[in-house]
């Protein structure tokens, strides 16, 4: 059974291929290799995206005990480390 991720990509892919060429923006000879393409890269990308997050999370927890002393919001500190961790991998979010 394809993952969440992946089902998600196919869609993506079909639709971009589909706008792509009926906006005659680039021309296709093999649309099925096209949309493949575009699906891994999507799929890449969202677990690319998956991983950054685990990381973040990770390094969070890792810090857990002064984040709880500080009172500090934990949404705010997960945005801004995956924000960090993104700049430093050179993934856009």
């Amino acid at each position: 059974m394809p993952r969440r991720e992946e089902i998600v990509a196919e869609r993506m892919a079909d639709a971009i291929v589909k706008r792509l060429t009926t906006r005659k923006v680039v021309e296709i000879k093999d649309e099925a290799g096209a949309r493949g393409v575009v699906r891994q890269v999507l799929v890449d990308n969202i677990l690319a995206e998956e991983k950054l997050e685990a990381d973040a999370r990770q390094l969070l927890l890792e810090h857990a005990k002064k984040i709880k002393e500080s009172a500090a919001d934990y949404r705010q500190l997960l945005g801004k480390v995956k924000e960090k961790l993104a700049r430093e991998r050179g993934f856009i979010l």
